[in-house]
């Protein structure tokens, strides 16, 4: 029974985050406990425990009175984010080419490769996923114990906004989305080789190419609609 339990929870705190991530649960909905509970075949206390560590990791917040809400995404967390991302992954960039061991190299050259599996299959959840991935490991690279909690919190809503554009349909994000994967391999060669400054550079990089999609994103160009009076009406 007791490793029943802890399997569950196990599934139960994967699939939030990933739910979390893939925006299956939307920013700023409150979750229903009873019916998380049900889902995951686990009780209260444990599933309350995985929703404290989640609000521990930046995926919900806990309200007294109102329970689990999934981290909201306002306009002053999106302007955060575009103020503390290219800070944040140029010093994880670089403390990873300082301290990554040759295991963690090995674990970021097979998430790659899974990441570029999902683009290849046109999975967007599961490229978005194994994007998030990567560059957790980094993270874990970094071993700083300052910069960790900041580059989880900026995967978690990176990820979730990259959720909400991406069309595999869309041919410059095809391009973009290969660019991508380029700049990824570069990471694992500046890493590798203990390339500090250029793998600071390639973050700044890679930050420019998602900031660049993202705000192609929220201003596209303008519809084609024809101006003057409307067919079939004269001038007075």
């Amino acid at each position: 029974m007791g490793e029943q339990t802890i399997s569950a929870k196990a599934v139960c705190l994967e699939d939030i985050r990933r739910q979390v991530l893939t925006q299956g649960f939307e920013p700023g909905s409150y979750l229903d406990e009873s019916e998380l509970a049900k889902a995951y075949g686990i009780s209260r206390p444990p599933l309350r425990e995985t929703l404290n560590k989640l609000a521990g990791e930046g995926y919900l917040v806990l309200h007294k009175n109102r329970g689990a809400q999934v981290a909201p995404m306002t306009h002053k967390t999106l302007r955060n984010f575009f103020m503390a991302a290219p800070m944040v992954y140029a010093a994880v960039s670089q403390l990873a080419a300082e301290n990554a061991t040759p295991a963690q190299i090995l674990l970021l050259k097979e998430t790659q490769r899974q990441f570029r599996k999902a683009i290849q299959s046109g999975d967007v959840a599961e490229r978005a996923l194994m994007n998030q991935q990567f560059h957790a490991v980094i993270g874990d690279m970094a071993d700083n114990e300052f910069l960790t909690p900041s580059l989880r919190r900026l995967l978690i809503d990176h990820t979730r906004i990259g959720m909400s554009f991406y069309n595999p349909r869309n041919h410059a994000m095809a391009e973009e989305r290969n660019t991508a994967a380029d700049q990824h391999d570069m990471f694992i060669e500046l890493i590798e080789r203990g390339d500090a400054s250029g793998a600071a550079q390639l973050a700044i990089d890679h930050w420019e190419l998602s900031r660049s999609a993202i705000e192609s994103f929220v201003t596209p160009s303008s519809m084609a609609m024809p101006l003057g009076r409307p067919p079939g009406v004269d001038p007075v």
